[in-house]
């Protein structure tokens, strides 16, 4: 069976995933206010591996990964509503194989939330080896790597869980990559803008 047009995949790409989008913006203002300070901790919990190391570092926290979750589950149910009878619906893919119900619906957004957040562990992982502080611009050898691991890992992360739910080939997850990635740039740009990022990238 051949794969659909390049453009029925980016749309298919944006309305399954526009969920996680809308949770990750609103989860970098959610990171940065003072509330829920006691769930402010690092995953990690200050731990270091032989190399004296730390596991995946200070961002990586219960509050910004709770925060994907619950705000994933949220938007999840609200684009479910949204977009219910319209001629989007066909083209969320978690639909595939399942009436676009708000369980359903508030279910598969949280766990794009939490498959956002899971997928950006590998990354600040490989980024504390190789001594990146969290939160500093890229540099040396591995500035490449790592800028266009930071546009993907997440994206990569839900695209992969497309595939539990539908009936879609690696296409999708690499279509997803490219354009998830691109737009993931621009709302890094957008929010550095507006002071959300320390940096750009």
């Amino acid at each position: 069976m051949s794969s659909p047009a390049f453009g029925v995949l980016i749309g298919q790409a944006y309305t399954t995933l526009a969920p996680v989008i809308v949770a990750a913006v609103i989860n970098m203002v959610w990171v940065t206010l003072p509330w829920a300070r006691s769930l402010a901790r690092p995953i990690d919990a200050g731990a270091t591996l032989a190399d004296g190391r730390r596991v995946f570092g200070d961002n990586k926290t219960w509050k910004g990964l709770l925060g994907m979750v619950v705000l994933g589950a949220v938007a999840g149910l609200a684009w479910g509503l949204l977009i219910r009878g319209s001629s989007l619906e066909p083209h969320n893919l978690f639909y595939a194989r399942h009436a676009d119900t708000a369980a359903f619906s508030a279910l598969t957004g949280m766990l794009q939330g939490l498959a956002y957040a899971v997928f950006e562990l590998p990354n600040s992982f490989l980024k504390r080896r190789v001594g990146i502080s969290p939160g500093t611009r890229h540099g040396g050898v591995w500035t490449v790597l790592f800028v266009v691991l930071d546009q993907i890992d997440s994206v990569v992360g839900c695209a992969l869980l497309v595939l539990v739910f539908a009936p879609v080939g690696w296409a999708f997850v690499l279509v997803t990559a490219l354009v998830g990635g691109v737009t993931h740039l621009v709302l890094n740009l957008g929010l550095y803008a507006l002071r959300l990022r320390k940096h750009p990238l």
